[in-house]
């Protein structure tokens, strides 16, 4: 049986379809997630896609399983700075945050916020919790650390190894904006 799923923007100019399980549902809080998160909040009608926490929550797929099937002239890139080159994408309708592209990834790292907070998928795992600023202490509700870390990357390699350790690409005509 195949499971599929339809994400997109608030607005429902840009969809996307999703096939199958992610690989990984991450809550990642290094300084250029915190960093790219504050920008996006600073949009106009920007939203919050942070925790309560200070991470950024994502929901990890294949790239060979995300569709975009309505709205691609909509999306748009931004980089942190001119020697970045993590790529993270806006559905420029309604300024909702999509997706964070790794230069050279298998993956995408969609934002758990484009799912109802109801039918979001479960957190497995928190990465990069040595980066955090904030001084409360993380719930031990999932692994978080190093060996989470190290799972992490396995199950991205796996998933690598599955595709034929192709890398596809996502076009956006080369859409960016500015997001200070």
């Amino acid at each position: 049986m195949s499971q599929m799923t339809e994400r997109g923007c608030r607005c429902g100019q840009v969809q996307m379809r999703l096939h199958k399980a992610p690989l990984v549902v991450a809550e990642c809080h290094c300084t250029s997630c915190r960093a790219a998160s504050e920008r996006l909040q600073r949009l106009p009608d920007g939203q919050d896609v942070t925790a309560g926490n200070g991470g950024t929550p994502y929901v990890l797929y294949r790239k060979d399983r995300v569709e975009i099937i309505a709205g691609r002239g909509q999306l748009a890139s931004f980089v942190l700075g001119p020697e970045r080159t993590t790529r993270r994408v806006v559905a420029t309708c309604c300024n909702t945050p999509m997706f964070l592209e790794f230069n050279g990834g298998h993956w995408l790292s969609l934002y758990r916020s484009l799912w109802p907070a109801e039918a979001a998928p479960a957190l497995d795992l928190r990465t990069m919790v040595g980066d955090r600023v904030e001084t409360t202490p993380l719930k031990g509700d999932v692994p978080a650390g190093a060996l989470a870390t190290t799972g992490f990357f396995a199950r991205l390699l796996g998933a690598w190894i599955a595709m034929g350790f192709k890398v596809p690409k996502i076009d956006l005509g080369g859409r960016q904006i500015a997001v200070e």
